[in-house]
């Protein structure tokens, strides 16, 4: 199972990203499947690529941490695909969905750290 993951902090409180975080990954393409307050599941949606390649997006808003103008939050990428290439399929989406984290415009990016 390929798996990569990411945390960020962010200069927006945190009532306000859960939408705007809904919103940035149904603009790469994901289907929101679960979300609540603190955590999003987004996933692709079946056709495009071969269902192992499928990725699903784990997105944990950590509001233990937050101030009224900084959230913390963790990503994690993953799919069925054995990561066999450094750069295979998951790798692809994890670095599309950290771009789209790291450049939106609804806030400014504080902190990024790959894990």
């Amino acid at each position: 199972m390929a798996r990569y993951t990411c945390s960020f902090i962010v200069s927006v409180p945190s009532e306000h990203l859960l939408a705007l975080l809904v919103e940035l990954l149904q603009d790469c393409q994901l289907d929101i499947q679960y979300h609540t307050a603190e955590y999003i599941i987004g996933r692709e949606v079946p056709g495009n690529v071969p269902f192992p390649k499928l990725t699903t997006v784990e997105v944990l808003i950590d509001k233990s941490k937050s101030t009224e103008t900084e959230t913390r939050m963790s990503i994690v990428i993953k799919n069925e695909e054995l990561p066999l290439q450094l750069d295979n399929y998951c790798r692809q989406m994890f670095e599309l969905i950290k771009q789209a984290i790291e450049s939106s415009r609804h806030w400014h990016l504080i902190e990024s750290i790959a894990g």
